[in-house]
């Protein structure tokens, strides 16, 4: 499997932010923001993000948090998202990827943050693997993405399994705004699968199969 390594960037604030990327042996198809879990960049995200390097692309997972306390999930906002995703994106560029052939991917909370890169700026596609925050802010810094998912002009697809904190009706809800959008969108429910879609394998494999086709498609 190919290998991670974690790079330091500089930015213009004077702070530094921590780039964890995982580099295709070959040719670059393109390159995608990884948005992390609640626990940060784990080795599952290593391993999610080695995967997709393993297909070809060029994959960048920006650490959200400045520190290795994931309570500060409740301190995560809008502002900081964009501008740690911002960052990447411009890393991205750096490495030569085309802006059309850029897409962001989030998992857990990162499916969150994922979404609300995706209604703020203009991107290849985006992926939301789960990720509450829909009905009632994820912190008191994020808007419910039920208020921002109109404003997609990406194609945007969100893959929800349901849990105690992510229940059909705000999937629901989600789907039917995120319909009004500009952008061509899905959403996908998975029944019983578990919000981080640990309680179901063939779930799993399945939302991770539709993950990849929809960059497949539309980064190309």
């Amino acid at each position: 499997m190919t290998e991670t390594r974690t790079e330091t960037l500089a930015l213009t604030d004077g702070t530094e932010l921590r780039l964890t990327v995982a580099e295709p042996d070959n040719v670059v198809r393109g390159g995608l923001v990884f948005l992390h879990e609640a626990r940060g960049v784990t080795d599952r995200v290593r391993k999610l993000s080695s995967a997709l390097a393993e297909e070809g692309w060029l994959t960048v997972a920006p650490h959200l948090y400045r520190g290795d306390d994931p309570g500060q999930v409740r301190r995560l906002s809008g502002e900081s998202i964009l501008a740690d995703t911002d960052a990447s994106f411009l890393w991205l560029s750096d490495q030569g990827v085309p802006t059309d052939r850029q897409g962001v991917i989030g998992f857990d909370i990162g499916g969150t943050a994922a979404l609300v890169v995706a209604a703020s700026r203009t991107l290849g596609a985006a992926v939301s693997v789960g990720g509450r925050g829909i009905l009632d802010p994820l912190s008191a810094e994020l808007p419910p993405l039920v208020e921002i998912a109109g404003e997609l002009s990406c194609p945007w697809l969100g893959l929800y399994g349901d849990d105690e904190g992510v229940d059909a009706g705000e999937v629901d809800k989600l789907r039917e705004v995120a319909d009004t959008a500009s952008a061509v969108t899905d959403v996908v429910r998975y029944p019983g699968a578990g919000h981080r879609f640990d309680r179901d394998p063939d779930a799993a494999a399945e939302a991770w199969r539709r993950a990849r086709n929809w960059l497949d498609h539309h980064l190309r």
